[in-house]
This record gives C-alpha cells, sequence and structure tokens, in this order.
C-alpha cells in the first residue's frame, strides 16, 4: 500500500497498523462506491483511477485522483454518513481505511488532523472556484476550462486526458448539457484546437483564448 504523504510522517508501527487494518478494492468506469447518505464508516484513499463526487441529479462537484482522501463522510464518530455518491469516474482501486482509525491517529497527532482540515478546507475553497466558473463563464471558455483540469486529473501517458472521460461526466462537471458539450468539443475539433487519438484527447494550452466558434452561443 502507498501511503498519503501526511501519513508517512506516523510511527512505522502506526503505518504498518493502517496498512492491515486496509482494504483494496477495484472498481469499473461508472461503477458507484457508495450513495449520499449510505452508512459508511471507511475512508477512502485512490490508489488509481479518477472517482467523482456526484450529488442530486448526476451533479458531479469534485473529482478525487489517484494519492487522495475522498473526504467524504460527516466528520463525527456518531453519524458517519456519505455526504455524495462517489462513482468511479476511471477504472479505479482504492484503499478502505476505518475512519475511526484515522480519527484515533488524529486525537494522538494533532498535526495529522491539522493537515486533514487543510485537504478539506482546500477542497471547499476549488468548489468555491468551480462554482464561481460556472457562474461567470460561457460555455465554450468553461468547457476549455474543464478540460484543462482533466489534463491533470486523468492525465494520459503523452499528454492530454484519459480519452474514456465520457462528455457525460464533462457536462455533469460543467453544469452544461451534453448536447452543449459535444457541440463545443466538435467546434474546437474543426478549428484545430482539441485532437484525440485511441487513448487521449489533447487540446492546445492557449485554447481558452483563441477566437470563438460561428457555432450559435449556447450559454
Amino acid at each position: 500500500m502507498s501511503l498519503h504523504s501526511l501519513l508517512k510522517r506516523l510511527p512505522l508501527s502506526e503505518r504498518e497498523f493502517l496498512v492491515g487494518r486496509s482494504e483494496l478494492r477495484t472498481y469499473r468506469r461508472g461503477e458507484t462506491l457508495y450513495a449520499k447518505g449510505e452508512r459508511s464508516g471507511q475512508i477512502c484513499l485512490v490508489a488509481t483511477g479518477l472517482l467523482r463526487v456526484v450529488v442530486d441529479d448526476d451533479v458531479t462537484t469534485d473529482f478525487v485522483r489517484e494519492g487522495d482522501f475522498c473526504l467524504n463522510l460527516e466528520m463525527s464518530e456518531a453519524a458517519l454518513h456519505a455526504r455524495a455518491t462517489l462513482v468511479a469516474a476511471l477504472p479505479a482501486s482504492v484503499y478502505f481505511i476505518p475512519a475511526k482509525d484515522i480519527w484515533a491517529i488524529c486525537r494522538r497527532h494533532p498535526s495529522v488532523a491539522s493537515e486533514f482540515l487543510r485537504l478539506v478546507m482546500n477542497r471547499i475553497a476549488k468548489l468555491r472556484v468551480h462554482l464561481q466558473r460556472i457562474s461567470s463563464l460561457s460555455s465554450e471558455p468553461l468547457i476549455t476550462c474543464v478540460l484543462h483540469e482533466l489534463t491533470s486529473l486523468a492525465p494520459a501517458r503523452k499528454g492530454g486526458y484519459d480519452k474514456r472521460i465520457s462528455q457525460e461526466v464533462i457536462a455533469s462537471y460543467a453544469a452544461l448539457s451534453r448536447e452543449i458539450v459535444n457541440r463545443t468539443m466538435r467546434s474546437l475539433e474543426l478549428r484545430g484546437l482539441l485532437w484525440k487519438d485511441d487513448h487521449a484527447v489533447y487540446l492546445r494550452m492557449d485554447a481558452s483564448n483563441a477566437p470563438r466558434s460561428s457555432l450559435p452561443s449556447d450559454s
């Protein structure tokens, strides 16, 4: 098991304890790990792949990439329920660590608790930026921002992002219809700003600054 950097600071005995308590599970693309409201006394650490955090009506609010925790539980030992549905955006291998073991470590090591708090605050800040982007950008700039973000969330071997990320997932994250995403990506492709191969989708770095398409606006 490859431990997250904040857990590597723990004494060897505690690291070995966590490894022994962890369970590795694999998921196919599109498979649900657990549903919103479901009781789950475990914290997820993504070993490989990409997960998406889904709220009502299949709206993707966040992604959890390789090496990251999904802190998707009520932060109380009395009520460990999932705040949102967790779905594999790509085939994924995920470690499940008992939340009570993590809370116990946080009590013994305040620095680890502080790091978990920092992770939560960073995710909240990222969500605020994403919501501001949705509310302020028209469809093409918004979609190009999302595509650029995917190159770091789901990088392909030779650049770009993994082609298995569907337009449906992109639409759910951008809060747009699949038709708008399809039309915009087709426009970017016709203008030479986006191209594909068998494994990845590539986007020119200056795509967001390129002249707009003559297609009617859908924003």
